[in-house]
């Protein structure tokens, strides 16, 4: 069996950044799958679940509901439990794609109040949330993307 692309990429040379993992063409249609990497995979420790719940519903509420909402196919959390994945339909460029996932981070930085979704008739694990510890993620990645700009193509990080 062939090696899927995102096994080929070095993931001890990956930082938290914002990354087009793939492109990929059908009937017309272009989907572009960008791997937002929240923590540098097995160097630093994975997200912890609640966070990443939080970050799920709250990137998704924010993201449906943004200024390319018509764009979004897909937002949620990596298995690796190091990032997210970000589906978009067309083909921006990473760096045409980082504001929007800049305002999701400041969407997520101000939110207070109830998790939009985490009731026990619209979520299938409603409890498990941490808009505190989604916070403390959410920062970090935003200020590695503000400050250091790291933003990458396929094949860049091999």
């Amino acid at each position: 069996m062939n090696k899927i692309e995102s096994f080929r990429v070095d993931h001890l040379r990956l930082l938290p950044g914002l990354y087009l993992s793939r492109r990929d063409h059908q009937n017309g249609c272009t989907v572009s799958t960008y791997d937002l990497r929240f923590t540098a995979p097995n160097r630093e420790p994975v997200m912890d679940m609640p966070a990443i719940h939080t970050i799920e519903h709250l990137g998704a509420t924010f993201l449906r509901n943004s200024r390319l909402k018509d764009r979004v196919v897909y937002f949620g959390p990596m298995g690796c439990r190091t990032g997210f994945y970000l589906l978009l339909f067309g083909e921006l460029s990473p760096e045409e794609t980082a504001p929007l996932v800049l305002e999701m981070c400041d969407f997520i930085l101000d939110y207070e109040g109830e998790i939009p979704g985490a009731r026990p008739e619209e979520c299938g694990n409603w409890s498990e949330q941490n808009l505190n510890m989604a916070k403390y993620y959410v920062k970090r990645y935003s200020q590695a993307l503000s400050e250091e700009r790291r933003f990458a193509y396929p094949g860049e990080v091999k």
